[in-house]
């Protein structure tokens, strides 16, 4: 569950947020009756299934990655310290690279980088 909340925080919070400007257009007096129950019922459910899928995708991802790095397969990191010269990293079992609770670490980069934002190349 820790998991889930990590990765879909950001979109838990909007969703949040999304919910209360529904609230609040359908709570004006230009609204039909029962616009509050069917707005708020269609809203969560299109933004549950939205995050739902979301998180299921990432997951899949995730397991994907990890089952490559293990085969010795090259990894595709993004990187966001050096946005000009080199946007992404390559990564490899054999070149030290090592999994460590979901992130990549290596004794020769100085920062981890979370397995959800790597592909397999």
């Amino acid at each position: 569950m820790k998991n889930f909340f990590y990765l879909e925080g950001a979109y838990l919070i909007l969703g949040g947020i999304i919910l209360l400007i529904t609230l609040f257009v359908t709570t004006r007096p230009f609204m039909s009756k029962g616009a509050v129950k069917r707005g708020l019922l269609w809203v969560t459910l299109v933004l549950s299934i939205f995050i739902g899928t979301h998180y299921k995708i990432t997951t899949d991802r995730m397991s994907e990655v990890k089952e490559a790095f293990e085969n010795g397969k090259t990894i595709i990191c993004e990187s966001r310290m050096q946005r000009k010269v080199a946007q992404s990293v390559d990564i490899q079992k054999s070149n030290e690279w090592r999994l460590k609770n979901n992130n990549f670490v290596s004794p020769n980069y100085s920062r981890p980088f979370f397995i959800a934002r790597c592909i397999v190349k």
